[in-house]
């Protein structure tokens, strides 16, 4: 494990998404974590971001600023702070916040003045362009490229051409004790669920690539024909999958139980947790939480899932947008739910010493240090 660098450092995040969910958590745990590690953080968003109201939580605040757009005024914004603060790293987690970023910190260069070492974070597994602009972006003014999985990583070395020894996969680490096994039983009796029906669980902000239409296309498929579903989450898909349901007839057997801080206390609860994403996906949160808990998972081979969810040895893998092979593959966790323990026992076996929370603030650490040391040089 990689040592934690000898310096305390200066480091700022940037942020221009307006929404909530896995990359805004990761950004603020992983700040969070170092700020508790003695580096002095900070963090700006754009105005009227979720991430502002959410910071507190996790201790920390936010200073927002014009980037939530691609204008002067959002990289001089960012110019001015970065010379004021003298900080050692910018770590960019958008792209119109990473452009304003590496023109800042190039604008900054071209007065003569000191600016931070731009280390690009790459959440989703969405394609990169190959323009001249963006090989700029990726290829020079990014010190490091940070992406949220091992295939993420992989698709800017291939198709982007990006130097390997400058771009580092640190999927998000999660906290074990936080995401312990506890009994299904305890849990409902907790979150007052029906302790009766076997509860299928799905733990994602409501975006039309999570794939929560197709689960609730699935669950009228299922040969248990009593099982529930529990919607965990919010976003803006939550009215048409709203309606998707009552026009399905299947109102008395979907829970929205909208946005909650209490994740861990959920996941208990369910028999199974299913995440059928069909884009976009790095190693996600929610998928490595539930391997945590000991919860039987089902899940696709989108993006860099397939790093953690290997079918029918930590997690029953399934075709994206396929309510029926969706069902088919909650089926086989119900009907045997000895193998579908021992298959979660494997997951947690797996996922506990690759992705724990403080591995990923180590990583982050040495990212940012060797960033800093460069461009020092």
């Amino acid at each position: 494990m990689p040592a934690s660098p000898a310096r305390r450092l200066a480091v700022a995040h940037t942020e221009a998404s307006l929404g909530w969910g896995g990359q805004e958590i990761r950004t603020l745990t992983e700040a969070s974590g170092l700020a508790a590690r003695g580096h002095s953080v900070s963090i700006y968003a754009a105005r009227g971001a979720r991430l502002v109201a959410e910071a507190p939580r996790y201790g920390l605040c936010v200073t927002e600023l014009p980037i939530g757009s691609k204008r002067p005024r959002g990289m001089l914004a960012l110019a001015r702070e970065f010379d004021r603060h003298g900080f050692d790293v910018v770590n960019a987690h958008s792209s119109t916040d990473a452009w304003l970023a590496a023109l800042a910190c190039a604008w900054l260069r071209a007065r003569g003045r000191p600016a931070p070492a731009l280390v690009r974070t790459r959440h989703v597994s969405i394609a990169v362009p190959n323009d001249p602009a963006t090989r700029w972006l990726y290829r020079r003014a990014s010190v490091r490229i940070v992406t949220t999985g091992d295939a993420l990583r992989d698709q800017l070395v291939h198709d982007n051409g990006v130097d390997p020894a400058r771009v580092v996969s640190v999927p998000t680490g999660i906290d074990a004790a936080r995401f312990a096994i506890r009994p299904a039983a305890k849990a409902r009796a907790e979150i007052g669920l029906d302790p009766a029906p076997a509860w299928i669980g799905i733990v994602a902000t409501l975006r039309s690539w999570k794939g929560h239409s197709y689960l609730i296309d699935a669950l009228p498929r299922l040969a248990l024909a009593g099982a529930r579903l529990a919607i965990v989450g919010d976003g803006p898909q939550r009215a048409a999958l709203e309606a998707q349901v009552a026009a399905a007839g299947l109102s008395g057997r979907v829970l929205f139980a909208g946005q909650r801080h209490d994740v861990e206390r959920w996941l208990p609860a369910f028999d199974v947790f299913v995440l059928p994403s069909w884009a976009n996906e790095g190693v996600p949160q929610s998928l490595l939480q539930a391997m945590m808990a000991g919860i039987p998972c089902v899940t696709t081979a989108v993006g860099a899932i397939a790093e953690i969810a290997r079918d029918g040895d930590t997690a029953v893998v399934v075709g994206a947008r396929d309510p029926a092979a969706l069902a088919a593959g909650i089926d086989r966790v119900l009907s045997d739910r000895g193998g579908a323990a021992a298959m979660a026992a494997r997951a947690r076996e797996f996922v506990l010493p690759r992705y724990a929370l403080s591995g990923m603030l180590d990583r982050m650490e040495q990212v940012f240090a060797e960033a800093a040391a460069e461009t020092a040089r």
